[in-house]
């Protein structure tokens, strides 16, 4: 599955994490590619992503709590790998 980098919306992004993780889903891809397109989505679009300590409304209404859970997890994996 191919992504791009950046997004120029909070919509284009909410959709690319919708079918990242539906992907994921479906078993088309795997956990590792998973939490490495995650982590670099949420590097490079932290503030279309984030307001705060909160997600975006646009990202919450179109993500939904399902997905944004799997989201939080990833991320705070990844910030607890980069501590230790």
């Amino acid at each position: 599955m191919e992504l791009k980098r950046f997004y120029r919306t909070q919509r284009e992004l909410a959709i690319a994490l919708n079918q990242l993780i539906d992907s994921y889903w479906e078993n088309e891809i795997n956990e590792d590619e998973l939490m490495g397109n995650i982590k670099v989505i949420y590097e490079n679009n932290n503030d279309k992503l984030l307001k705060g300590n909160d997600y975006t409304k646009v990202v919450l209404q179109q993500c939904g709590k399902r997905r944004l859970s799997i989201v939080s997890k990833i991320l705070d994996i990844s910030k607890k790998n980069s501590i230790v």
